[in-house]
């Protein structure tokens, strides 16, 4: 079969599409026959070597965190799914292996998919969907009565957001170019701001928690636009001592390590009164199950920019590091 190898860290050049073994159904995982891919910020992140510090990967390995697809063999202990059922996933953070014709998922971090998906739209939604929802539901606690900042609405992470955002009924202000304004307005936004216009700090107060998906300056900005008592969570950001604990697993040392990192933007947090939290999303087939079911009530949906076949994925990493996409990026098998 194909797959889009990453062989070693460092630059596009290290990552080739070629023929790799078709991996096995063992105990507990699905093999899935992959129809569509979604490509996002955390796959080249992945094949520059930035996460080597939360993860080391046994390379040479397939690339790619999120698929749709159909099943095409269980494996013993399986008892959810049976062969011919779509499904979607985002893949374990260890193996990776979604840029292929077929993938191994553990039956935890699948689900079926709606009939209101295309394979294309399923491919879009579990990495982007995820951490969204386990952003703003989980940490945020964002619902009725709620105002909620986030920066960069018209990218991946932000189109869903919005969506998921106004499902559980809090009010959503977020940055977007005039280009992308009309498409987040559309996607639910109360309030929008040209980012190329105005600082958002400059006219938004008094917000009850911001969901950061920018960094930089945006992640300080959004500290003056939460009010004093407030969250800011950001996977754009630096990460901080709970993260190692609560998303990663991981003991003191990692801890520590993330304290010093991050000891520059927590203080301009305390310096606000304001809380912040730095988010890396977990693989979760119940969540997806969620997601599904606000797909099916007509309150939300995915917003793809571009599709790619396969053998042009070279391609569409190149158009996603510009930085441009208005929703997602996909790539498609067959």
């Amino acid at each position: 079969m194909r797959g889009y190898v990453l062989e070693r860290y460092g630059d596009k050049s290290v990552m080739s599409l070629r023929g790799v073994a078709e991996p096995e159904a063992g105990p507990g995982m699905v093999l899935v026959r992959v129809h569509a891919a979604g490509l996002n910020p955390v796959d080249y992140k992945v094949r520059e070597g930035k996460l080597r510090l939360i993860k080391r990967l046994r390379l040479p390995l397939v690339a790619g965190s999120e698929l749709a697809g159909v099943v095409e063999r269980i494996g013993p202990g399986v008892t959810r799914f049976a062969s011919g059922d779509r499904v979607f996933a985002r893949t374990d953070k260890s193996t990776m292996g979604a840029f292929a014709d077929y993938a191994a998922v553990e039956e935890s971090l699948l689900a079926k998919f709606p009939a209101e998906l295309d394979y294309r739209q399923a491919a879009g939604m579990p990495l982007a969907g995820l951490t969204a929802l386990q952003a703003l539901r989980d940490q945020l606690g964002a619902g009725p009565g709620g105002r909620l900042y986030i920066s960069g609405g018209a990218g991946g992470v932000g189109t869903l957001a919005i969506q998921i955002a106004k499902a559980l009924g809090a009010e959503v202000a977020t940055t977007a170019s005039g280009h992308g304004e009309e498409l987040v307005r559309k996607l639910g936004a109360d309030h929008v701001i040209d980012y190329k216009k105005e600082r958002p700090q400059d006219v938004l107060q008094g917000y009850d928690y911001a969901f950061d998906l920018i960094g930089g300056d945006e992640l300080t900005g959004a500290f003056r636009v939460v009010k004093p008592g407030g969250t800011v969570v950001s996977v754009a950001g630096v990460p901080e001592p709970s993260t190692a604990r609560a998303d990663l697993g991981r003991g003191p040392l990692l801890q520590a390590m993330f304290w010093l990192a991050s000891a520059k933007i927590r203080r301009a947090a305390r310096k606000r009164h304001v809380r912040y939290r730095y988010l890396f999303m977990r693989p979760s087939g119940a969540d997806l199950e969620f997601l599904g079911k606000l797909v099916q009530r007509a309150e939300l949906s995915v917003v793809i920019d571009r599709v790619y076949p396969l053998e042009r994925i070279a391609e569409a990493f190149t158009y996603l590091e510009q930085g441009h996409a208005k929703g997602k990026v996909i790539v498609e098998m067959v």
